[in-house]
């Protein structure tokens, strides 16, 4: 049986009654943000596809947002569609709580989650899911926003080590062979943390034997840069220094007054770039961007970019193409695009735009001039946007739905093609996470809607869509690729997908 006929702008409406008004990339909401039943051990886990003899092709992700921390992969020979019910399923396990996404290194995947009052640091093996090490610690984190209680950082892998970091700021160094302990910081007994609003959740990054984490600790601790070998702190910077007595560009309070007691630190992750033949460290902290440099910590530049709004965050990756850096933020913040100058000291505002691409979490991605991404503050004003590098300007935009289409929602909450009467995956994307590879868009909606869109800057093109195995709201977590397999994560789930369109023989 089904609900009446729905136009799917009524659709969409009734699914933001689903959806909580206020997220984050790595901060999301649960159903009732209580943890699962599942003691610490490795849950059962279902194999649908035998893992293949020869070694596959393809690389490496072991880190957020994959090996260039842009979710671009180089990856070829995928898949040009999918059949009717998605790529073929490798394997399925059930997991704890948790938006961050796994790592994968010479074979091992990592995933960092939550299990009742532990949070652990999981290797299986990439190809089958069998679960390797597990290394477990306690914590007491709750979300105050009644979000899940989970890590929100992803793992970073080296040949050695494995780096992770807890939603109640505990960074630990471990073998990645073997889950022993190397090292082991608390950061919230060790420095002055003011509350965020969902934990610690924004991704370290490794710039040559320094980790580069960012603490969020007043005054002046923002960014804190430790020896990845030994834990030791080198530089802090980031903070009273940087922000107080800013000019802000508000119509009032024109400029910014430091009270000491304002959270340092963003949901945004760190990334390293090369400009003008200078290494930089963009952060996109609380109130704006600063540039760092690796070395020393020395500050090259900042620029204010924060909502008025006192619930906000800053939580997608800034983008960094040639000598250009985009910004872009919810809660009326837009996006702006910034050009560094040849002396690595200052920049330029190409141009800046309150309305044009308003991105919650999911990082914008480059293509041929212009930034792809999702914008919008809650699910039913999800799009997917494509904006000129150039002037700001939004190209095209879609919900990933064609707004004059029907359809009927039936008893057991699936949606139905009023046309042709079958069930189809739920039809937005909302605010979704997206990776470019072999010349296409993979996007996992949050609804758990799987879609392979041509890459293009001219308009929209869907190539195929399913309903990815597990995958339920809130599926927030970016997808990854590795050797032609393609993991999904969920609040209770880790999928594994094969894209190859063949095997290696």
């Amino acid at each position: 049986m089904t609900y009446p006929l729905l136009q799917l702008n009524q659709l969409r409406s009734l699914s933001f009654l689903f959806a909580p008004f206020f997220a984050c990339i790595l901060c999301s909401a649960c159903s009732n943000g209580q943890e699962p039943t599942q003691s610490a051990e490795a849950q059962p886990f279902k194999t649908e596809a035998a893992a293949p003899a020869v070694p596959r092709t393809g690389e490496d992700w072991p880190h957020f947002l994959g090996p260039t921390h842009d979710g671009i992969s180089t990856e070829t020979g995928l898949l040009d569609s999918w059949p009717a019910d998605g790529p073929p399923l490798v394997w399925e396990r059930e997991v704890g709580t948790g938006y961050s996404a796994p790592s994968i290194l010479n074979g091992r995947l990592v995933l960092h989650h939550r299990i009742n009052d532990e949070e652990i640091v999981e290797c299986f093996n990439a190809e089958t899911g069998k679960q390797q090490w597990s290394y477990s610690s306690p914590s007491r984190f709750r979300d105050p926003y009644g979000y899940n209680n989970g890590p929100r950082c992803s793992p970073i892998l080296t040949d050695e080590h494995c780096f992770t970091l807890g939603a109640e700021g505990r960074l630990l160094c471990l073998k990645l062979t073997a889950g022993s302990l190397v090292w082991e910081r608390q950061l919230r007994d060790e420095y002055d943390i003011p509350d965020g609003f969902f934990g610690v959740g924004s991704t370290p990054i490794l710039e040559g034997d320094r980790l580069i984490v960012p603490v969020g600790g007043q005054p002046n601790s923002g960014i804190v840069a430790f020896d990845k070998n030994t834990g030791k702190p080198l530089w802090s910077a980031v903070g009273q220094a940087t922000w107080d007595s800013v000019s802000t560009g508000w119509a009032s309070d024109d400029t910014y007054d430091w009270t000491g007691e304002e959270m340092v630190v963003s949901y945004s992750s760190p990334i390293a770039a090369t400009i003008h033949g200078q290494r930089h460290i963009l952060c996109l902290m609380r109130h704006g961007l600063v540039s760092l440099n690796p070395e020393t910590g020395e500050e090259n530049f900042r620029h204010w970019f924060r909502s008025r709004t006192h619930e906000s965050v800053n939580a997608a990756r800034p983008v960094v193409v040639d000598d250009t850096i985009l910004l872009s933020a919810a809660y009326r913040v837009g996006a702006t695009l910034l050009r560094v100058q040849p002396d690595g000291k200052s920049y330029e505002v190409v141009w800046s735009d309150p309305r044009n691409l308003l991105t919650h979490w999911s990082t914008s991605i480059p293509l041929d001039g212009y930034f792809l991404g999702f914008s919008g503050r809650h699910e039913n004003e999800g799009e997917l946007r494509c904006i000129d590098a150039k002037t700001g300007e939004v190209k095209w935009s879609t919900t990933g739905a064609s707004e004059d289409a029907s359809f009927k929602r039936a008893f057991d909450g699936s949606i139905v093609n009023a046309k042709t009467g079958e069930t189809v995956p739920f039809p937005f994307y909302g605010r979704g996470s997206k990776i470019l590879a072999d010349g296409k868009f993979i996007i996992l909606a949050e609804r758990g809607t799987l879609a392979l869109c041509k890459a293009t800057t001219e308009g929209w093109e869907e190539i195929s869509r399913c309903s990815a195995p597990r995958m339920k709201y809130p599926s927030w977590t970016a997808p990854v690729l590795s050797h032609g397999l393609l993991y999904l994560r969920c609040e209770d789930a880790l999928v594994c997908l094969d894209l190859k369109a063949s095997n290696p023989q």
